[in-house]
Order: C-alpha cells, then sequence, then structure tokens
C-alpha cells in the first residue's frame, strides 16, 4: 500500500485537492514541520501534504526545518515523496514555464541542518547519494508530463543557494560552468534528508525566470517569479495528481 508525501507550496494548500481531509498539528524530535499536516486521499490514494514554507509563506528558506517535515512524513507512514520547486533556469532551452524533472543537485547552502545523522553517538551514518532522485518517481513524473503535452525536460541539475538573496551575475555564471541546468533555494537539503531517511523521493521544478547570467534580460524579480508561477501552477497540480493516479495502478 502506497502513500504519498507532497512537499510544496502554491496549488497545493487548495481544499478541494485532498479529499476527505483533515489539518493534524503534529511534533518531531527535531521540532514542528513548516505546517501542520494536511491528510486526505488524492485518486483514492492516502496523502499527506506540507506546505514547505508555511501556509502563509511565512519562513524564509533558511527557515524552513527539513529535518521535521521529512521527519513528520516518515512518522505518518509515507512511502514516497514528491516534491514542487519554483526555480531559475540557467540553460537558454529552459524556458520559462518549462517544467524540469531533477535528476542532481549541487548544494551551496550553508546554514541549514540538512543530515539526521549530526551526531554519531548511536552510529556513523554515510548515505549514498550518488542518484539522491528516484529514477521510478522521475519516470512516472516525465511520463505523464509528457502524455499531458506538457513542455517538459527529463533531466536537470539544481544547484540549491542559501538565499533569500539571488544570485550575482558572477555566481549565475560560475553555476553554469558547474553544470547547473537550473537554480532554487529548497531541493538539496530536502533530497539530502530523503535519502537519508530511505523514503523514495523525487521533485518537478518549474522555470519562471532566466536567473541573471542573461544580460540581455532584466534580472529575476520576486514578483516576476510568483507572476509565472502562479500562470501555470494548475500545469504542476495536474501533474502530480496524475503521478499519484498512475503510482496507484
Amino acid at each position: 500500500m502506497i502513500k504519498i508525501g507532497i512537499i510544496g507550496g502554491s496549488g497545493f494548500d487548495d481544499p478541494d485537492i485532498l479529499k476527505n481531509s483533515e489539518k493534524i498539528d503534529c511534533d518531531t524530535k527535531y521540532g514542528k514541520p513548516s505546517s501542520p499536516l494536511a491528510v486526505g486521499k488524492i485518486n483514492n490514494v492516502d496523502t499527506v501534504i506540507i506546505a514547505r514554507h508555511g501556509r502563509k509563506h511565512q519562513f524564509s528558506p533558511t527557515q524552513v526545518n527539513n529535518q521535521a517535515n521529512i521527519a513528520a512524513l516518515k512518522d505518518a507512514g509515507v512511502t514516497h515523496i514528491l516534491a514542487t520547486t519554483a526555480c531559475g533556469s540557467l540553460r537558454q532551452e529552459i524556458d520559462r514555464g518549462d517544467l524540469v524533472v531533477l535528476d542532481q543537485f549541487l548544494d551551496f547552502t550553508g546554514f541549514r541542518k540538512n543530515t539526521f545523522y549530526s551526531s554519531f553517538e548511536e552510529g556513523a551514518g554515510h548515505t549514498d547519494m550518488a542518484k539522491p532522485f528516484d529514477s521510478d518517481l522521475r519516470k512516472h513524473l516525465y511520463d505523464v508530463a509528457v502524455s499531458e503535452n506538457l513542455k517538459v525536460h527529463k533531466t536537470g541539475c539544481v544547484v540549491t543557494i542559501e538565499g533569500p538573496r539571488f544570485s550575482t551575475i558572477a555566481e549565475s555564471k560560475m553555476f553554469r560552468l558547474w553544470g547547473a541546468d537550473v537554480i532554487n533555494m529548497s531541493t538539496a537539503p530536502e533530497a539530502m534528508l530523503a535519502c537519508e531517511a530511505a523514503i523514495p523521493y523525487a521533485a518537478v521544478a518549474m522555470s519562471t525566470d532566466y536567473d541573471c547570467w542573461k544580460e540581455d534580460e532584466e534580472p529575476v524579480t520576486w514578483d516576476e517569479i510568483l507572476k509565472v508561477f502562479n500562470k501555470n501552477a494548475s500545469n504542476v497540480k495536474n501533474l502530480i495528481i496524475k503521478t499519484i493516479a498512475k503510482l496507484a495502478d
């Protein structure tokens, strides 16, 4: 029996997305998750949703308690995690509104608690992170996106920066040289912790801008990100809903 965890934002706080839904306040040994758990069913599949930045988007990227979010989903019995995120594009071919099924990350954060093994008192923990995103979940996301005629990229390396500021032009160009395809402020810590918790994890990123490496365009602004994200959020929501249905087949 599968039980899906969703970590996301806009579109996933819609009460109609879950059937027979209820909100559950919970705590973990790492503190409280970003939001109460929204528990219900999608396509008859048990589903648990966490709003990554809180219901009112009150937590900055650095403030998000990724340990508690993943621990809360594990405590709830989640068997798979699907995550959504906005991102900036570092490649000409990844346009605004395009979806990217992530397969690798570069971690450029510095202030996050991004491991459950901060102490080795109960034994050492060195988790394999060569392929941090689950290949089966990634295939389902990609196949559903193609079937829905969405502009989707099968692979992509995300660089996760600390934030909340955006990159300098020099940093943005450096990340391109490093091999990153998109940039955000959330994915790397989530993926690390999900791997440590042994929960299959996949993330779909929506490109909202070209960061600032593309100097023939104005540098990214938060208002522009929101405009593109809100315009395309229904595509991401439908992708997740239909992927859950496919996982249940």
